[in-house]
């Protein structure tokens, strides 16, 4: 994670502008499945610009957000200034499988749109040696993009897939470590650290319109560390179909998460 971060730099507020935040579902969900309304600490793997942390300010007695990318946690310290329980709310520098954290000492532990950037094995290792016993650690992440109109979700499939044609072709690959983000509940099972997994699906609405759409498309991973031009991707036929579809007026934006648990 430390290495492939980096693809981050300089991206922080558009990422921060484009990305939804998640559902106050997913916090009322992940409390109640261990019978902790509010829990002492709440850790944030991952927590890039503390879109997935400060949710978790009002109702934990602290939590911390690690994350590797200075600029990311620049952003995230930026924002929580004005925060109404800035006071619960921390973010450190550090990576998924060596947060310095001590042992036993989180309820929860958070990994936003953010699990498959880090290798499983160690990570899930460290995950439950600073869990408590009893303690819930959550994998989860938004179908991209959301459904608005067909017409986009077409195009944008289109561009992804191209986009993943030009990196193999060109041999770019092998620059990122990225593994699997829809079988993220298998390392879960598999590592014999969590009595219990399962999978939930959870919805989401945020509006937004023709310019946030485009933006939250150019803040992919692959967009960010290479450079491609919008014809070679798509993007320029996306960005018709979008101003077509959405304009310049905010519309509903339907989000499907993916939630991954599991418990010590």
């Amino acid at each position: 994670m430390t290495e492939t971060s980096e693809i981050w730099t300089g991206k922080a507020s558009s990422y921060d502008r484009a990305r939804p935040t998640p559902p106050s579902a997913l916090l009322d969900l992940l409390t109640q499945l261990i019978d902790m309304p509010h829990p002492a600490l709440v850790v944030d793997l991952g927590s890039g610009t503390g879109l997935s942390t400060a949710i978790w300010g009002e109702l934990a007695q602290q939590v911390i957000g690690i994350e590797p990318n200075a600029d990311m946690r620049k952003e995230a310290v930026h924002k929580v200034e004005g925060h109404p329980y800035a006071a619960h709310i921390e973010y450190r520098e550090g990576v998924a499988h060596q947060t310095g954290l001590p042992d036993g000492c989180a309820d929860i532990v958070t990994a936003a749109q953010s699990f498959h950037w880090m290798e499983p094995t160690a990570t899930l290792a460290e995950i439950a040696r600073i869990l408590r016993p009893g303690g819930l650690f959550a994998a989860y992440d938004y179908d991209s993009p959301p459904a608005i109109h067909w017409e986009l979700d077409r195009l944008a499939q289109e561009g992804s897939l191209r986009l993943v044609e030009l990196v193999r072709e060109r041999g770019l690959a092998q620059s990122l470590k990225i593994w699997p983000k829809n079988k993220s509940l298998d390392p879960l099972r598999e590592s014999s650290h969590f009595r219990f997994t399962r999978e939930v699906f959870l919805h989401h609405i945020e509006q937004g319109d023709a310019a946030r759409f485009l933006e939250m498309m150019q803040s992919s991973a692959l967009n960010s560390q290479f450079q491609f031009t919008e014809q070679e991707i798509g993007l320029d036929r996306l960005r018709q179909a979008a101003l077509q579809h959405i304009g310049s007026k905010p519309i509903p934006w339907y989000f499907s998460y993916r939630v991954r648990i599991g418990i010590k």
